[in-house]
C-alpha cells in the first residue's frame, strides 16, 4: 500500500486555468496517432468554462456540470464537397465539468482531457466506442 501524499503539497495548488487546460488539450492532441490527426486538419478545438445554455437546452441537459465535451459540425462520414460556406467542425472541452470529474475520480487530469478529446473527435469521424478506446489506449 502506498503512503498518501503529504497534504501540505496541495496548500498552494490551484486548478488549471483555461490556458493551462488548453495547453493540456494541445499536448494530448499531439500525442494522437498521425493518421488520426491528419484527418482533423480543419477541426477547431476550444476550451471554455462550461457549455452554453443554448447547447445544454438543445441537448436536454439540466446542469452545465454534466457535459465535459461536445463535437459540433458535420462529421466526416456526412460531409460532401457541395457543403460550402459552413462553419468549421469544432470540439469544445469544458473546463469546470472536467475538473469536477477529476476531483471525484481516481484518474489523472491529463487522461480525462485525452479521453474527452478522443471521444469528441471520434464523433467527427463517426467512430464507435471501441474504436475510440483503441485510439485512447495508443496514447497511454
Amino acid at each position: 500500500m502506498t503512503a498518501p501524499a503529504k497534504p501540505d503539497r496541495w496548500l498552494n495548488a490551484k486548478a488549471p486555468s483555461l490556458d493551462e487546460l488548453e495547453h493540456m488539450a494541445d499536448e494530448a492532441y499531439r500525442q494522437l496517432p498521425e493518421q488520426f490527426r491528419a484527418l482533423c486538419k480543419d477541426l477547431v478545438i476550444r476550451v471554455t468554462e462550461y457549455a452554453t445554455e443554448e447547447v445544454l437546452d438543445g441537448m436536454g441537459i439540466e446542469s452545465e456540470l454534466d457535459l465535459m465535451g461536445l463535437f459540433q459540425g458535420v462529421g466526416l462520414p456526412f460531409q460532401s464537397e457541395n457543403n460550402t460556406g459552413q462553419m468549421p467542425n469544432m470540439v469544445f472541452l469544458y473546463r469546470v465539468p472536467m475538473l469536477l470529474y477529476w476531483a471525484e475520480h481516481d484518474e489523472t487530469l491529463s487522461s480525462i482531457v485525452t479521453h474527452v478529446l478522443v471521444h469528441e473527435i471520434g464523433h467527427h469521424f463517426g467512430l464507435s466506442d471501441d474504436d475510440m478506446a483503441a485510439i485512447e489506449a495508443s496514447v497511454e
